[in-house]
This record gives C-alpha cells, structure tokens and sequence, in this order.
C-alpha cells in the first residue's frame, strides 16, 4: 500500500469520525479502484480516486467549517 493511499484513508476516517461528533452527514467517501492493470496509464483509475478524494475531503472541511 502506498503512503498516499494510508494518507487518504486516515483523512476518511479522521473526517467521518469528526462528521459523526458533530452529528453531520455527507455521501460516504469514494470507493477505490480495483480495475488498474499497474501500467501506469495516463489518465489511470488511481488519478481519477486521487482527484475525487481531495474533492471529498474538501467537501467534508466545508461542511464540518459551516
């Protein structure tokens, strides 16, 4: 497992608990990819997980700042 990818999930996590404390809800986060063939295709699964992760996690700081 890649740093990145234990960064992530810990930020999940750390945010959906900080979500249930303060007694919000949101979508749950984005599911990761089980299709990469490890070619290191331009535009791979991964990119697209990355990218709607910190779309997610940025959601989540909105609503826990509002």
């Amino acid at each position: 497992m890649s740093p990145e990818l234990q960064q992530v999930r810990a930020e999940f996590s750390r945010l959906q608990r900080r979500l249930a404390e303060c007694g919000r809800t949101m979508r749950a986060p984005p599911p990761e990819p089980t299709s990469c063939c490890g070619r290191g295709c331009n535009g791979c699964v991964w990119e697209g997980f990355y990218a709607a992760a910190a779309y997610w996690i940025e959601e989540a700081g909105a609503l826990l700042s509002a």
